[in-house]
């Protein structure tokens, strides 16, 4: 930084904001830090007083910072990422269509590792929608070396969009109660509201007895017709008589887990038959509009293969605050 005449100073980028102040008419920052001195501006700013200027001593080699926020944007932005600049160096990466939001986390920490780029993200593994903001970055100071820019452009693809794909989905109701017409099946239609929600198709809804045969077999039939996933509800606790995991296990089933954590939904079995999920869903997906089938059943339909560590390492953010301002209406949490 040095200090020249206002009328030396054409070309050259301020190092700090210039505040004009016009009684009773304006105060604020008439031009900005890194603003190009013009021609023009020399009589307004002699007018403020300004004889002399602190300017920015730039090399060859120095970027400004709205074009190193673009490049660095545009390498970290991986597959169904929008990018907008927001000025001041600023720029905001969007999701361009519905899906779950991937985050390189050891990428993101090698990128941030240089203290002049910053670049935050919203929680991974998540459902974002169309345009939903899901990151920002900028550099800190107002110029930046080339080699700054130039190595935070090699650390590509940070973040991406999995989007959904549209399934076929199958489920079986267990229960003698609800098998025998003793109470109506509420279960069914809340799944079909949350598939529906998530652009899947319910295909058929079976009912059994708590019999783990009986289970099995409503399992196979819905995959033989065609089920690309298949939900089982009713009885996933751990009294004698629920029957469930153990159907599921019978149709051959290969079972990731049996119990999440998470709350609500510590119930909860995730398996695959051949290459067909089917999840075990406890009571709560009932009672609570977020619970661990937000947190699962997306990332299923994005085509993802969870696995056990990837089931427990929902215990990092599985806990649901019941906050008043929750996005899912029917949460039982959120009407607390």
């Amino acid at each position: 930084m040095k200090t020249v005449r206002t009328q030396d100073a054409v070309g050259m980028p301020l190092a700090h904001d210039l505040t004009q102040i016009i009684p009773g008419q304006y105060k604020g920052a008439r031009f900005k830090k890194g603003h190009i001195v013009a021609a023009e501006d020399v009589p307004v700013m002699l007018s403020m007083g300004k004889e002399n200027l602190f300017v920015l001593e730039l090399a060859e080699d120095d970027v400004h910072e709205d074009d190193a926020g673009a490049r660095i944007a545009a390498a970290a932005a991986g597959a169904n990422i929008l990018r907008n600049a927001k000025g001041e160096g600023k720029v905001e990466l969007q999701a361009a269509c519905r899906g779950v939001l991937r985050v390189d986390q050891d990428k993101l920490l090698e990128l941030i590792d240089d203290d002049e780029v910053m670049f935050a993200t919203i929680q991974g593994n998540q459902l974002v929608e169309e345009g939903q903001l899901i990151a920002g970055t900028r550099v800190i100071p107002l110029y930046v070396k080339e080699k700054t820019v130039a190595r935070a452009e090699q650390i590509q693809d940070i973040v991406w969009i999995d989007p959904l794909k549209p399934c076929k989905v199958g489920i079986v109701t267990t229960g003698s109660e609800i098998y025998h017409g003793r109470i109506e099946d509420k279960f069914g239609g809340i799944l079909r509201e949350k598939f529906d929600a998530l652009g899947c198709m319910v295909t058929e809804q079976v009912f059994s007895d708590d019999d783990e045969q009986m289970i099995a077999d409503c399992i196979l039939s819905l995959k033989q017709k065609g089920a690309e996933l298949i939900a089982v509800t009713g009885g996933m606790s751990v009294d004698p008589d629920d029957r469930t995991p153990a159907g599921i296990r019978q149709a051959g089933t290969e079972i990731v887990t049996y119990g999440a954590p998470v709350l609500p939904g510590a119930m909860f079995l995730l398996g695959y038959l051949e290459d067909v999920p089917v999840v075990g869903l406890p009571g709560c997906v009932m009672y609570h509009g977020a619970s661990v089938f937000e947190l699962v059943v997306p990332r299923l339909l994005a085509g993802e293969h969870m696995d056990r560590k990837t089931i427990k390492c929902l215990a990092h953010g599985g806990l649901c605050r019941g906050c008043k301002t929750c996005t899912y209406p029917n949460c039982g949490f959120g009407k607390g």
